[in-house]
């Protein structure tokens, strides 16, 4: 008999590899699906010499730079959105927590509204996204100054409802006096949420932030396991809690921050992937980051492919399609969460 036969541990390591192998090879199958859908036919073997750049440069047009680009967005933002919520739960020990709970998504929402209200947009195509990290960054910079100081998670929780609800008071103000009906027809448009017509310089401009936020939250995954043995126990174990709070804040709010530059609103994806992938690490928040990343990449690479085959005379908006399917399942799990008592 092997020696992980009798090691519980060491078969839901296996699982948990396993888990992020076929995660990481299902995100490559759906990201070139993508790039076989279209108005213009393509075969898989076309589609691939154009990866690769061979093929007609109409065909490499069409992959490269409409499809590939548009397919590879929405992996990004799934990715940053569900590890950010996956580090927020840990940090929060809350199966419902994600970007939106600390004010991150609307303010940098918020952002982008108000670049729209002041006519901005048309000065550069990159002032939506300048506008909406500026607003990330405003309340993450709120949020981390908060985490320092605070000694309790729920406070935490309450400031960033505080911030997401001001936020979202104001951006709805901006939309009431908006001083066209075009104007506020691409206020509700961003806040739809899409990844369509995305090109490879709107990724590069929003991966630094995205980039520094993972980093940052993996590089601080550690201390999430000791965290969940509880607040005093962690703190035994020399784990410093403003500091983690503060850094886990900053994480996540670069990451969703950038993530709603790129794709403009999108929920859900930051509640529903963690709590997939948890039971294949033993609960483990530190572990959960990785393979929640990598779930939530392929699942909005999914809901895109959707989108854009569904029969519809204008194409559904990513963001709606997300929240069809994520609402329901945001409900289960919190019918299915039991309070915990610290």
């Amino acid at each position: 008999m092997s020696a992980s036969a009798g090691n519980p541990r060491a078969l839901n390591i296996g699982a948990a590899d396993f888990a992020i192998a076929s995660l990481a090879a299902a995100g490559v199958v759906l990201i070139f699906a993508a790039c076989l859908i279209g108005s213009t036919p393509l075969s898989p073997v076309r589609t691939f010499a154009a990866l690769v750049g061979a093929g007609t440069e109409s065909e490499r047009i069409i992959v490269l730079d409409i499809r590939l680009s548009r397919a590879l967005a929405a992996y990004v933002v799934g990715f940053a959105l569900a590890a950010s919520g996956a580090a927020l739960q840990g940090l929060l020990r809350n199966p419902l927590a994600e970007p939106g709970i600390i004010g991150v998504s609307a303010s940098a929402s918020l952002g982008a509204t108000f670049v729209l209200y002041y006519g901005l947009a048309g000065l550069s195509p990159f002032m939506m996204p300048i506008g909406a990290i500026i607003g990330a960054v405003a309340a993450t910079a709120l949020i981390v100054a908060a985490a320092i100081r605070v000694r309790s998670a729920v406070t935490l929780i309450l400031i960033g409802v505080g911030v997401s609800s001001f936020a979202g008071s104001v951006m709805s103000l901006l939309m009431n006096l908006a001083p066209n009906p075009f104007t506020l027809a691409e206020m509700v448009t961003w806040m739809l949420g899409s990844v369509a017509n995305r090109s490879f310089v709107d990724i590069a401009f929003a991966m630094p932030f995205i980039g520094g936020g993972l980093g940052v939250l993996f590089a601080s995954s550690r201390g999430l396991s000791a965290l969940s043995l509880g607040e005093e126990a962690a703190a035994s174990l020399g784990v410093d809690l403003g500091r983690l709070r503060a850094l886990i804040a900053l994480g996540a709010g670069l990451a969703a921050g950038g993530a709603v530059a790129l794709a403009g609103a999108i929920g859900f994806i930051g509640v529903v992937a963690p709590h997939l992938v948890r039971p294949l690490v033993d609960q483990d928040p530190a572990r959960t980051l990785l393979p929640a990343g990598l779930l939530g990449g392929a699942a909005l690479v999914a809901a895109d492919i959707i989108v854009r085959l569904l029969p519809t005379a204008n194409e559904l908006r990513l963001g709606v399609v997300a929240a069809l399917v994520g609402a329901p399942a945001f409900i289960a799990i919190a019918i299915r969460t039991r309070p915990r008592h610290d």
